[in-house]
């Protein structure tokens, strides 16, 4: 059974359409959630949490529908956001104390073991925390309370490395244990690469693709020569950069033997979502 399911949402704002957004998470992986500012990235994750009100589709919790199902399907639900800085006054015991009382399964000894496991201080106040340590709060609030969808809106914008890096195997030790899923919306592709297991791209509100990432990047391929070779095959190319030197173009892999003359390279995904956007 899917953890995650979304089908056919749809959001309006005057300027901009979230249009028939469909993917699906299984127990036990990462799917990267990817797209340029203004994309729907945000729009879509607000949309599945009710947090606006959507214009159609349906998701699904578990198995359970979302709209009919609301309360429980949250607590099922950590949401974690890379900025953190609400209560920036108060104690994480203050803010711990009221949190758990919205979870009727929330376990004091998981969160007294992820505290120590993250060296937080639960007498410190949130304005006295990194932004690294932050998250790590918040993902505390989360796997106290069981939650098996963690969905990370940015969750390392503004982290530096050596703190990315970290975050990024505490989420695949997270997952490890087969009963967890996380969603990951960042602008940092080189994070995806090190620990996403599926890629969501969306584009201008509309669906990209959704799949493994081996299987998405496979599906590219990087062509290089010089100037002359593109022409007349300008519309085999989903975007390009030229030079004085010559081009380098994105191509699907099933359109590569109409570049047999061109080197290539394998794509990864900051050329592909680099390649894809600069079409427009």
């Amino acid at each position: 059974m899917n953890l995650l399911e979304v089908n056919g949402l749809c959001k309006q704002y005057s300027g901009f359409v979230l249009d028939n957004v469909s993917f699906s998470l299984e127990p036990g992986y990462i799917m990267g959630f990817i797209g340029r500012n203004g994309a729907g990235k945000t729009t879509t994750i607000k949309s599945m949490l009710n947090l606006i009100k959507k214009d159609g589709g349906e998701v699904y919790i578990n198995g359970l529908p979302f709209d009919k199902n609301e309360t429980e399907c949250k607590r099922q639900i950590g949401f974690i956001t890379g900025g953190f800085d609400c209560y920036k006054k108060s104690t994480l015991k203050k803010l711990t104390s009221v949190t758990r009382r919205f979870y009727d399964d929330y376990n004091d000894g998981l969160y007294r073991e992820y505290m120590t496991r993250f060296n937080l201080d639960e007498n410190k106040k949130v304005s006295e925390l990194s932004a690294g340590m932050r998250v790590k709060y918040a993902l505390t609030l989360a796997l106290c309370h069981n939650a098996k969808l963690l969905i990370f809106d940015e969750p390392t914008s503004g982290l530096d490395p050596v703190s990315r890096d970290d975050l990024l195997d505490i989420f695949r030790s997270v997952i490890s244990d087969g009963q967890r899923s996380i969603l990951f919306s960042t602008h940092i592709i080189s994070d995806l690469e090190k620990c996403a297991d599926f890629i969501t791209y969306i584009k201008n509100g509309k669906l990209i693709a959704s799949q493994d990432v081996t299987s998405f990047c496979e599906g590219y391929r990087l062509v290089s020569g010089d100037g002359a070779a593109l022409s007349g095959r300008e519309r085999y190319v989903v975007g390009h950069k030229s030079n004085a030197f010559g081009f380098t173009a994105l191509i699907k892999t099933e359109d590569a033997d109409k570049f047999a003359d061109c080197r290539t390279a394998p794509a990864d995904l900051e050329s592909i979502m680099i390649y894809t956007e600069q079409e427009d």
